[in-house]
């Protein structure tokens, strides 16, 4: 005896009470809805209000002729690239850039050597004293750059200034009383060499603690049964093990240190007769002095950026290659 079954018309599909269709479903029987779309809404107005209408005036000012003149009557020329133009034949542009550069290597190997040693000397120390210095680091990151450097400024002044002082009772550089640092390129380099590694060094020495603390005590116990000395066991255990970190942190580092204007403007306002006039300071200088060439300085800025894009699309490369070693 044959059966025969005979197919059920499929299900119309159900709907609300007031009439309308029911939201569809996904083929994982979730409901699709654009709420999400709604709760993300204020961060992305404030992303496009905040940070890519203004990237997107600058890049467009930098085009322009866009000055003084412009700010009272509106009036301004389309240029194009002869501001880029003229902005790579200023003396000036490259002066700045090769101090940057100089500067933020300086900066870099200073803050990433004195914060590895203050990481690995953290794995040493007592629980109590680690947590002291893991506060007083904390404390020290979350100062204000301004506050810090005006403080910075204070502790240099002349005349009444702390480190004068000091120098001047250990009778070997002789009376530095009045000396002004910030008038000398010199000593003004060192100053604000200083106070950027200050602010730096807590960020890299947590961060390199925390890496150095899941390197695994075993490799450490086998190279020193091997007869390694500490020197040896951090070079060829230690190092190796935290370099994915070590490398984010130099990145970071330079990228920081390349931006850096706070410090150098509250120490020297880029002097004397701009000896410490960083990329940053010109920018700003050319900008917003003189006849207030915003447009020079505008396209100044852009080409400070793909500086930096450069850099961060080496780090990713180098990242992506890390990962693959690994």
């Amino acid at each position: 005896m044959v059966t025969t079954s005979v197919e059920s018309p499929p299900a119309p599909a159900p709907s609300s009470r007031s009439g309308r269709p029911a939201p569809a479903r996904r083929r994982g029987g979730t409901t699709r809805s654009s709420a999400p779309f709604w709760l993300l809404t204020p961060a992305g107005l404030m992303i496009v209000f905040v940070t890519l209408l203004p990237i997107g005036f600058l890049v467009f000012t930098s085009f322009t002729n866009y000055n003084q003149r412009t700010l009272f009557t509106g009036a301004f020329d389309v240029v194009g690239f002869d501001q880029y133009a003229a902005v790579l034949a200023d003396e000036g542009f490259w002066l700045s850039l090769i101090r940057t550069i100089v500067f933020t290597l300086a900066l870099v190997v200073g803050s990433i050597a004195i914060g590895a040693g203050m990481s690995h000397l953290m794995t040493r120390l007592p629980a109590s004293l680690r947590h002291v210095t893991t506060v007083v680091l904390i404390l020290a990151w979350a100062m204000p750059n301004v506050a810090s450097s005006i403080v910075w400024s204070w502790l240099f002044q002349p005349q009444y200034g702390v480190i004068n002082w000091m120098l001047t009772q250990l009778r070997v550089f002789g009376d530095m009383t009045s000396r002004d640092w910030a008038s000398d390129p010199v000593l003004a380099w060192i100053c604000i060499w200083l106070l950027v590694v200050w602010g730096a060094v807590p960020f890299i020495a947590l961060t390199l603690y925390a890496a150095e603390t899941q390197v695994a005590i075993e490799l450490k116990e086998a190279a020193r049964l091997d007869g390694a000395s500490e020197l040896t066991v951090y070079r060829v255990v230690v190092l190796p093990s935290i370099a994915p970190t070590l490398l984010l942190v130099t990145m970071l580092s330079i990228i920081w240190d390349f931006n850096v204007f706070n410090q150098i403007w509250l120490i020297s306002e880029g002097g004397p007769n701009g000896a410490t006039s960083t990329l940053g300071v010109f920018t700003y200088t050319t900008a917003f002095s003189g006849n207030l060439q915003i447009g020079t300085g505008s396209a100044i800025a852009v080409a400070s950026t793909i500086i930096l894009a450069g850099l961060s699309a080496l780090y990713i490369r180098n990242l992506v290659r890390t990962g693959e070693d690994l």
